[in-house]
């Protein structure tokens, strides 16, 4: 078994945002509420979940914090960079995700976070207008700006490491070209203003080759092109992604799993949903949506394994529709409607309609995301972190390498890289030595 010295997380811990928008703030919001006693970390893995070791005879089953050594809560700081330049508070009040009492009650810690100036191109995000941006002659001077703000952060607020967690808007879609595949290709597009290379795969190389972690919480090619990935593993630093795994998708990653393992057939998935916040309005974009439904569509296809079960998955209809519609705001409604087929060929239906607040699941992804991608790093676990793919719609995996979507394999696959790193048995779950030795002893 490898062995892993993971480094204590002495010192402070800097997480770093690129886009502070309602994703962010309600993620910076929360955390400041629970370091005050006002709330409690629901929906957080590394603070509420527990992880079982050893034999279910000796009952070990710590909280995760417990087990592993994660950043405390109260030593992290928070920074970020945004197109506006709203700080924390202000920026809080325009996502209308938090009550208005609650920010108040914060709003000393939040007015003190102002957004650094933010790389952006309308080209990848069109219904967006940046006003809080950086302007250099090339693409280099602006990963090099990045590189300086993330340095000047880091002294300024006394901070031992850093970590960024992409919470920007989702940009356009990109496919993998050649100014993707290597690092030298990559530097020369960026000194030549490449339009092929975004703000986010700049944010990316900016902090990978300064040693920072990357963990991508949005659906665009950024750190999973094959220069970074390579990049990554030559200095030592720990990736991840992509796309949060919020709302209509993790529904998904629930219930395909449970058919599936019932061995029922499925005839048509139709997904649609309706949200009026920035992502919603970036959304509106073709180009923008072509991006967040290639991770959508992803999920159900690698779940269901159609080509391994034709007759239960074969003729599946998978749709997927996302509609800006302003007076939700950030409570996204998502309906699906599910067409399955059980003994004989015989047809049923499920309905979800699922009223959830995107920000509000997202918000402790952002947490954990954080605290195991800077675990990862202490750890010397570099490249990619495909143990968090628990957190993510279209999880980035090497290369060849089919991703796994089940929730429920995510988890086991989560809890035994916990188990491993902190040197305990990896459980399996077979259970037949507890019978094997029952027998033996009578």
């Amino acid at each position: 078994m490898m062995e892993y010295q993971i480094k204590k997380p002495e010192g402070r811990l800097g997480i770093l945002i690129p886009g502070l928008g309602a994703v962010a703030t309600t993620f910076i919001a929360g955390v400041e509420a629970i370091r005050k006693g006002i709330s409690q970390p629901i929906g957080s893995l590394t603070q509420m979940g527990h992880i079982r070791l050893g034999k279910r005879t000796e009952n070990r089953n710590p909280l995760i914090k417990d087990f592993v050594p994660l950043a405390n809560l109260n030593e992290i700081v928070f920074g970020g960079w945004d197109v506006y330049e709203d700080n924390v508070y202000e920026a809080a009040v325009n996502a209308k995700v938090l009550e208005p009492g609650l920010l108040h009650a914060l709003k000393p810690e939040l007015e003190a976070i102002q957004p650094m100036k933010a790389v952006f191109d309308k080209a990848y995000a069109r219904n967006l207008d940046g006003t809080n941006v950086k302007e250099a002659a090339t693409k280099y001077e602006l990963a090099e700006a990045l590189m300086e703000d993330m340095l000047n952060f880091k002294e300024a607020n006394e901070c031992d490491r850093l970590v960024i967690v992409w919470c920007g808007s989702t940009e356009v879609y990109t496919e993998v070209s050649d100014v993707h595949q290597t690092v030298e290709a990559f530097e020369e597009g960026l000194r030549n203003n490449d339009p092929r290379i975004s703000p986010s795969m700049i944010y990316a190389y900016a902090a990978v080759k300064i040693g920072v972690p990357f963990a991508n919480g949005a659906p665009n090619l950024t750190v999973d092109i094959p220069a970074l990935v390579g990049l990554s593993k030559e200095n030592g630093v720990a990736i991840s992604g992509k796309d949060f795994k919020t709302g209509q998708t993790l529904m998904k990653t629930i219930l395909a799993p449970g058919l599936q393992a019932r061995a029922l057939g499925i005839r048509g998935w139709f997904s649609s949903n309706i949200l009026g916040n920035r992502d919603g309005l970036v959304l509106d974009d073709p180009e923008n949506f072509k991006t967040k439904e290639v991770s959508k569509l992803g999920v159900l296809e690698d779940i269901l394994r159609p080509d391994d079960n034709p007759e239960l998955y074969g003729d599946i209809y998978h749709k997927v529709r996302i509609n800006y519609y302003p007076p939700h705001g950030d409570n996204k409604e998502s309906w699906d409607n599910i067409d399955i087929f059980g003994w004989l060929g015989y047809q049923m239906q499920i309905k979800i309609n699922f009223l959830c607040r995107d920000s509000i699941l997202a918000a402790p992804i952002v947490l954990d995301l954080a605290l195991f991608t800077d675990l990862a790093q202490r750890a010397g676990m570099s490249g990619i972190q495909e143990w968090m793919s628990f957190y993510y719609k279209s999880p980035q995996t090497a290369e060849g390498l089919r991703p796994e979507h089940d929730i429920f394999k995510q988890l086991t696959k989560l809890q035994n890289t916990l188990r491993h790193m902190m040197g305990e048995d990896l459980i399996t779950h077979l259970g037949l030595d507890y019978y094997q030795d029952l027998v033996e002893s009578l």
